[in-house]
């Protein structure tokens, strides 16, 4: 499916401020990023490189006064999550480079604290991909979704106490879970077409049978169209801003995803 994808931030600046930013996506195997646009009011200069994860991100330092962010992406992205039932563990001697680190305990994703619960909530699975549809199916009925309910991040302990969260709370624990019992897992940030309510979105992906799999126990049923922006250990990798000096916070934040055909023409949803 294509979708056209938007975003604007607006601050308001009191002091010369440094930002670096996370928002272009890139293409990859599951999304072709087919045009982009990325403008700043007021204009300043840009520096983009690519992170440890292979984000695209921009520092810049931000004027006082008002200051707006807009990015746009036409996307091209499956119309289907790929679900793979039984698909086999990887023994950690067999896994890439690239996913050791998705193994280990990280700030909000205490992996070291949930052996018992893994296996309990797992066990009479088939090691692999079962076992994280599993935890999947648990975090959906165990831990309530409420968008809007926190503005500050927790960590998986935190979220399997108090029983509720948004997007990456649910994410953080699904993380949690799956690195304890030695599967790589990672965050995810980006987009969702038809997420309600609308805003950017957080899920987590599981590395089984050679490859990423995508799992989200915000949705019901998993459907397409998903836009991956960031990737990461868990949110503090995948920021979509992070600002230095003085807190401050958007003072207007939109967030569009709009199915589109190939022309960029809007139709349907």
């Amino acid at each position: 499916m294509w979708l056209r994808t938007s975003c604007d931030l607006t601050f308001d600046i009191t002091v010369p401020t440094p930002f670096v930013l996370m928002l272009r996506p890139r293409s990859g195997a599951q999304q072709w990023i087919a045009s982009e646009q990325y403008k700043l009011v007021p204009s300043v200069p840009v520096f983009e490189f690519t992170d440890n994860y292979g984000n695209l991100c921009q520092r810049l330092i931000a004027p006082p006064g008002a200051f707006g962010i807009h990015t746009a992406a036409e996307v091209m992205t499956s119309d289907h999550i790929d679900r793979a039932p039984r698909a086999r563990f990887v023994e950690i001697q067999n896994l890439p480079e690239s996913a050791l680190n998705y193994l280990l305990p990280s700030r909000y994703c205490e992996s070291d604290r949930f052996s018992q619960m893994a296996n309990s909530i797992t066990a009479g699975y088939a090691l692999g991909y079962d076992q994280v549809a599993a935890i999947e199916a648990w975090l959906r009925d165990t831990i309530a979704y409420e968008p809007g309910s926190s503005d500050i991040q927790i960590s998986a302990t935190e979220v399997n106490t108090r029983g509720y969260g948004v997007c990456r709370d649910l994410a953080h624990l699904g993380i949690a879970l799956c690195r304890s019992l030695s599967i790589p897992a990672r965050m995810v940030v980006g987009y969702l077409h038809n997420l309600e309510p609308m805003d950017l979105h957080a899920w987590f992906e599981a590395y089984v049978a050679d490859r990423w799999y995508t799992f989200d126990a915000t949705q019901a049923q998993l459907h397409g169209g998903y836009v991956a922006i960031g990737y990461g250990r868990d949110a503090a990798d995948v920021a979509v801003y992070n600002q230095f000096g003085p807190a401050l916070y958007p003072r207007q934040q939109q967030v569009q995803v709009q199915q589109i055909d190939e022309q960029g023409y809007a139709h349907g949803g």
